[in-house]
């Protein structure tokens, strides 16, 4: 399983003052709101000031996380579901997305919690999407991650 070594439980740090956007792609829809959704439990119970934008899709993530942060965002959750077809498209926009997020990260400065999923069909998606049943909750390991590494610079500053 892919989530082996994981926290068995997050428990969201104070983030009182952090203004974290939720980027998501609108593909794979119960997929994909069950990754918002993880990712909203996990920013209310943290303090965070937070919103929603959504985007077509993981290719998008990359220019709405920028857009994001150039507009003010402590950090930025990027969630998106592509699932694997018969041709080599899903390479393309889960390589494209990677990098993209990664390259909005280093060029601002500031955190992108990863929540694409890069799955092989729908049942491993919603294996991971966070729903009733699923063993993962991706959406809430993105939004750890990008409030983690956000209080850990504000403690640099």
């Amino acid at each position: 399983m892919s989530g082996q070594g994981s926290p068995v439980k997050l428990e969201a740090p104070d983030a009182t003052g952090l203004k974290v956007v939720v980027v998501a792609g609108q593909w794979h829809e119960q997929i994909a709101q069950g990754l918002i959704d993880g990712a909203s439990r996990y920013l209310d119970s943290s303090g965070a000031d937070w919103s929603l934008v959504q985007v077509p899709g993981s290719f998008e993530l990359p220019l709405g996380a920028q857009k994001a942060l150039e507009s003010g965002a402590d950090a930025v959750v990027a969630l998106g579901v592509i699932i694997r077809g018969g041709t080599p498209h899903f390479e393309y926009v889960a390589q494209a997305t990677t990098d993209g997020l990664t390259r909005v990260a280093l060029d601002a400065g500031k955190p992108v919690g990863f929540g694409v999923l890069t799955v092989e069909d729908e049942k491993q998606g919603l294996d991971r999407a966070g729903l009733e049943g699923s063993s993962e909750d991706k959406g809430a390991e993105a939004a750890d991650a990008a409030i983690q590494l956000a209080l850990t610079l504000r403690g640099w500053s």
